[in-house]
Parts: C-alpha cells; sequence; structure tokens
C-alpha cells in the first residue's frame, strides 16, 4: 500500500520545514513550485506556452522567465491568473505522476508519498489524495517571516497572504494539521506524531 498525502499551508507558514521533515523521516516529498521552475527553463514548451499567452517581454534577454515582470501580469488579475494556470498546473501534475510512479519502485520505499502543493485548495485538488496535511502559523508570524527572510515589503506580504485560500478553507479540508508557529522542536513533535499515525495506517493495511 501506498498513501498519497497533500501538503499545503499558506506563504509564511513554513511549509518547507514540515516537508524536509518528512523527507528525513522517509517520505517522498514531491514539490510541486520546482517542478513549475524546472518546466519554465529557457527552451521548454510549457515556457514557449507562456511566453505566447504574456508576451515576450515576460523573458529575459537570455530566453529566461523574468519572474517578477509575469508577477506583475497576473498578480490581481483572475483572468491572467487562470490562463496561467491552465498551461502550468496540467504539465506540473503529469510530471508529479511520472515521480510518483518513480518513487514507488525505489528500493527501501516506505509507503508515503507528500505531494507540496502552495495552491492545492485553490486548485481543488483535495479530492485527490488519501489525506491532506496543512501547515498552519499566525498570520504576525506569516509577515515577519516574509520581511526578515524573504525581504517583502510588509505591505506586500500581506497582499500575498490575502491573495491565497483563507485558513478556514484550508481547516475545512485537513486531515492532520501542524502548527509552525512555534520553536522547531514543537513542530518536528507534531510531524513525529503524524509520521507515526502513518506508519499505523500502513501497517494495518498490510496486515
Amino acid at each position: 500500500m501506498t498513501l498519497h498525502i497533500g501538503l499545503t499551508g499558506g506563504i509564511g507558514a513554513g511549509k518547507s520545514t514540515v516537508a524536509a521533515q518528512l523527507a528525513q523521516l522517509g517520505a517522498v516529498v514531491i514539490d510541486a513550485d520546482r517542478i513549475s521552475r524546472e518546466l519554465m527553463t529557457p527552451g521548454s514548451p510549457v515556457l514557449e506556452q507562456v511566453a505566447q499567452a504574456f508576451g515576450r517581454e515576460i523573458l529575459d534577454e537570455r530566453g529566461a522567465l523574468d519572474r517578477p515582470a509575469l508577477a506583475e501580469r497576473v498578480f490581481g488579475d483572475e483572468d491572467a491568473r487562470q490562463r496561467l494556470n491552465g498551461i502550468v498546473h496540467p504539465a506540473v501534475r503529469e510530471e508529479a505522476a511520472r515521480q510518483r510512479e518513480a518513487a514507488a519502485q525505489r528500493p527501501g520505499f516506505a509507503g508515503v508519498i507528500v505531494e507540496d502543493i502552495p495552491l492545492l485548495v485553490e486548485t481543488g485538488q483535495a479530492d485527490r489524495f488519501d489525506g491532506i496535511l496543512v501547515v498552519t502559523a499566525e498570520e504576525p508570524e506569516r509577515v515577519r517571516r516574509l520581511v526578515e527572510s524573504r525581504g517583502m515589503e510588509e505591505r506586500d506580504a500581506r497582499a500575498r497572504i490575502a491573495a491565497q485560500a483563507t485558513d478556514a478553507e484550508r481547516a475545512a479540508v485537513a486531515t492532520w494539521t501542524v502548527d509552525n508557529s512555534g520553536t522547531p522542536e514543537q513542530t518536528r513533535t507534531q510531524v513525529d506524531r503524524i509520521w507515526g499515525d502513518w506508519q499505523e495506517k500502513l501497517g494495518r493495511a498490510d496486515g
């Protein structure tokens, strides 16, 4: 048996921290953001489709994606965001499926595949997983992290948070929740407990 888990959380909640801890425990983590970046390398079919949709000015002189230019085009424009998602998301899901199949064949596979998807709720993907793990943190802490670690202006950080799903919307699909507002040790304790729950599920299924 394989457990297929969706991992999500709002910007600044610390989802990458939880993903790294799960990987240390033995989960195969498939990172949707990383796949998206790899699919947007110069010369790729996906990047070419995006350039056709939004104009060559979203590319720099080397033909690479100018992310700030693209973000300026789509942020706050729902139609533009939907067009971009319609190009990128199907390609990301196709590559994620390929990675899932490969992961299940690896020697020593621990039976858990975690797909790290920032916009899981916004894109309506909850139903395709065995369960959803949501990482949370209080909004003031998220803003602080975005300002201090990513160099955002506070206004921009709050706008990015507001543009995503609400905490209530994520809670509505959550099977498990990790509160990442505290220390790394407190987060790890919660992750360990959830990992134990998953191992129990796998054990009962195998038995």
